[in-house]
C-alpha cells in the first residue's frame, strides 16, 4: 500500500463528495461535504482515532484553543474528521474542550479513502484509519495540505494548529491561555472577568467548591483570596494585580 505522503498531491483538487451520518440527540442527520465546504474557508485536521493520547492531549485542544484566531483570519469553520462512528465522536466531544471544532464521523472511511489518507493500523487492532494530516479548503478545493511524514508509529510534526495558522497568517498574534480561580458572589471576581473580556481574552473559570478547594487555591497560587488569575503559565494575582498587568 502506497503511503499517503508518497501519493500525488491532493492540493488543487476538490474534496470527495461524501455524506456523513451524524447522531444529534435522538435523531439522525446527514451532513454532506457541500454543507461543510461550499462557499466557505475551512480548516480540516484528521487523526487516527478519538480518545487516543496525542489526539486528546494536543491535536484537538490546540485547534479549539486557537479557533478565534483562525476566525479572525478568514476561517469559517474548523473540522476534525476521524474514522470513528458518530457515537464515539459525540462521546469524545463531550469529554473534550471542543466547542469550537466540528467533530465529523467518517465511520466507513469514505472521505478518508477518497482523500488517499486511509492506512492500515491492524497491528494496533484499529483496522483501517486515517493518517494524521491537516488541510486548508476553500469552497471545496484543497489549497494546502500538511501530511505527517512516513515514520513508524504516529508522528505529529506538521498537522498541528500552530503550523496551519502560520501558513494562513504568519503574523497572527496568539493570545495566551488564561485561567481564573473564582467563587460565587465575589465582586472582585466579577470585576476581573469583566476586565479580561474587555481586553479580548477568553478564560477558563475554576470555581471554588466545584472545580477547586481552598487547599488547591493555596497550593496553586500561594494565596487564600480570590480571584487568582493566570495568563500564559504566569501567576498574575488578584483583581488589582490584573489591572496593573494590563496597565
Amino acid at each position: 500500500m502506497t503511503h499517503p505522503v508518497d501519493k500525488p498531491s491532493y492540493e488543487g483538487k476538490k474534496v470527495p463528495a461524501v455524506t456523513f451520518a451524524i447522531r444529534a440527540g435522538e435523531e439522525w442527520i446527514k451532513r454532506t461535504t457541500d454543507d461543510i465546504f461550499a462557499g466557505k474557508t475551512v480548516v480540516v485536521f484528521s487523526l487516527p482515532g478519538a480518545f487516543t493520547p496525542t489526539c486528546s492531549s494536543t491535536h484537538l485542544p490546540r485547534y479549539n484553543e486557537l479557533a478565534d484566531t483562525f476566525k479572525e483570519h478568514g476561517v469559517d469553520e474548523i473540522v476534525c474528521i476521524s474514522v470513528n462512528d458518530t457515537f464515539v465522536m459525540n462521546a469524545w466531544a463531550a469529554d473534550q474542550e471542543a466547542a469550537n471544532v466540528a467533530l465529523i464521523p467518517d465511520g466507513n472511511g469514505e472521505f478518508t479513502d477518497g482523500m488517499g489518507m486511509l492506512v492500515d493500523k491492524a497491528d494496533l487492532g484499529f483496522g483501517k484509519r486515517s493518517w494524521r494530516y491537516s488541510m486548508l479548503v476553500k469552497d471545496g478545493v484543497v489549497e494546502k495540505m500538511f501530511i505527517e511524514p512516513n515514520k513508524p508509529g504516529d508522528p505529529f510534526e506538521v498537522s498541528d494548529a500552530d503550523t496551519m495558522l502560520a501558513y494562513i497568517a504568519p503574523d497572527a498574534v496568539k493570545k495566551e491561555p488564561v485561567s481564573i480561580i473564582t467563587k460565587p458572589g465575589c465582586p472582585y471576581c466579577a470585576k476581573a472577568k469583566a476586565l479580561l473580556t474587555e481586553k479580548g481574552y477568553k478564560y477558563e473559570e475554576i470555581v471554588m467548591g466545584q472545580n477547586a478547594s481552598f487547599t488547591s487555591l493555596k497550593a496553586i497560587s500561594g494565596r487564600d483570596t480570590v480571584p487568582q488569575v493566570f495568563i500564559g503559565g504566569k501567576h498574575i494575582g488578584g483583581s488589582d494585580d490584573l489591572e496593573a498587568y494590563f496597565a
